[in-house]
């Protein structure tokens, strides 16, 4: 009995143990499986973002940009409501033609302008598909650039319409300080863009709104005016290639470039000068076919096309900028030509005049053979003063030259001093005749003719017969 005892109690006893063991081991797996990371360790942080990023990208539409630099943002046709209102539209019906017409007045009436391809500019604007949006690009020398070189373009009555005319970017620095400032150029469409914030903000998103309703933009690439007085063009920036990538309809690109506004408006000038003289060149339409091919294809970044755009349009405004240089020289050099030649001209017909027969000899005479000699004349005493004339209308100035002709002749036979004489007395003698006549006429009165008859025994000789 006792035996069976100890070897049931060694029973438990094993029992106890092995269930020990197995709790032991169990327990053990069971902490490294499932045991937590701290949360602030790098690795759970990670996979944290990861998947938050990974649910984002499932979420995400076709209206969310990508997770990349570059992308195509759409944008509506009306996003600022201030630009359809009807104060608004009514102040740019006014004064967008009148500026625009004052500027035409002054560049083609004060300046000389020669234009070269002006009829691509008006095809493109007036004669484009309806919703057609345009873009023209130029370089960019002084601070009138615009609206001094778009209204020398355009004829006067285009520039009536102002729904038509162009809208153009200028920074909140320069155009939008105050609001006085603003509400001008507001008016005159200007559309405010901030330097360093980038291609996707507000003025650009203007701007391609007023593409996608089939607009005109006027931009320029260089971003600001040229440092150096327009020699040089400077680097491209990606705006423009925004502007053509992400319109709804792809625009149509005109080129032009100017020289000599540099000089109606330097840098530092409060006032633009007259008599100066401007060259403009018209380019062909850019196209971009090749490049929004590839932009279907997915091949290349958004941000590669936008640089390639703007490479493509820096490329071309620069051979247009060489060929107009060149004209504005061969014009400078022909205008030289033409003056030099019409000076000749000149002073050959009055070398063929017979200046002789006037009393001036030669035309052409040195310094030393033209000696001109002034002689004051002064009343002689015995002659009759006639009153109420004034000592200083006795003083006379007589001058002449002795280079043959009239004066010449009459120097053989008299005294310059009796010669003068002479002309002193006959017009004392003739003024002096004049205030007789004049006198005697209004002495005459019908009492007085009546009085003379008498006197004159006219009627007495009468009664006799």
């Amino acid at each position: 009995m006792a035996g069976d005892w100890i070897d049931r109690r060694d029973v438990w006893k094993y029992k106890a143990r092995s269930f020990q063991l197995r709790l032991r081991d169990r327990f053990r797996v069971a902490v490294d499986r499932h045991k937590r990371r701290p949360i602030l360790s790098d690795g759970y942080v990670a996979s944290k973002v990861r998947q938050f990023v990974l649910r984002l990208r499932c979420l995400r539409g076709e209206s969310l940009p990508p997770t990349s630099a570059f992308y195509r943002k759409r944008v509506d046709r009306c996003i600022d409501a201030t630009d359809n209102s009807v104060i608004l539209r009514m102040l740019q019906s006014v004064a967008v033609p009148v500026i625009g017409n004052v500027c035409h007045v002054f560049m083609h009436g004060l300046h000389h302008i020669q234009i070269f391809g002006a009829e691509k500019l008006h095809n493109a604007l007036l004669q484009r598909p309806k919703g057609k949006p345009l873009i023209t690009v130029s370089n960019h020398v002084a601070s009138v650039d615009d609206p001094f070189v778009i209204a020398s373009l355009l004829p006067p009555n285009v520039m009536l319409n102002s729904q038509s005319l162009r809208w153009t970017l200028c920074a909140t620095d320069r155009c939008f300080k105050n609001p006085a400032t603003s509400a001008f150029f507001r008016s005159v469409k200007v559309l405010p863009v901030s330097r360093g914030d980038g291609l996707y903000q507000k003025g650009m998103d203007l701007a391609l709104s007023k593409l996608n309703n089939g607009g005109w933009v006027h931009i320029f690439p260089e971003g600001r005016r040229s440092r150096d007085g327009g020699k040089t063009l400077g680097s491209m920036k990606r705006g423009v290639g925004r502007l053509v990538m992400d319109a709804d309809n792809t625009p149509i690109v005109v080129p032009f470039v100017h020289t000599g506004m540099q000089e109606i408006m330097p840098i530092g000038a409060n006032f633009p000068r007259i008599g100066k003289m401007v060259t403009i060149l018209v380019g062909d339409p850019i196209q971009f076919d090749d490049l929004l091919s590839l932009d279907s294809d997915r091949v290349i970044s958004r941000g590669s096309l936008y640089d390639a755009i703007s490479s493509r349009i820096g490329q071309r405004l620069t051979e247009l900028k060489v060929q107009v240089d060149r004209l504005a020289l061969e014009h400078a050099i022909q205008i030289r030509e033409q003056t030099a030649c019409n000076e000749e001209r000149a002073a050959g017909m009055l070398q063929q005049v017979d200046w002789e027969a006037f009393g001036m000899g030669s035309y052409i005479l040195s310094k030393e053979k033209s000696a001109v000699q002034t002689i004051e004349i002064q009343p002689e005493v015995g002659l009759s003063e006639p009153r109420g004339l004034a000592f200083s209308d006795l003083n006379c100035s007589m001058r002449f030259s002795y280079e043959g002709g009239i004066v010449s002749r009459i120097k053989g036979f008299m005294e310059p001093t009796e010669l003068m004489g002479f002309a002193a007395r006959g017009l004392f003698m003739t003024r002096k005749a004049q205030r007789e006549i004049r006198n005697s006429i209004q002495e005459v009165a019908p009492m007085q003719a009546w009085k003379q008859l008498l006197e004159d025994g006219f009627f007495r000789q009468w009664n006799q017969n």
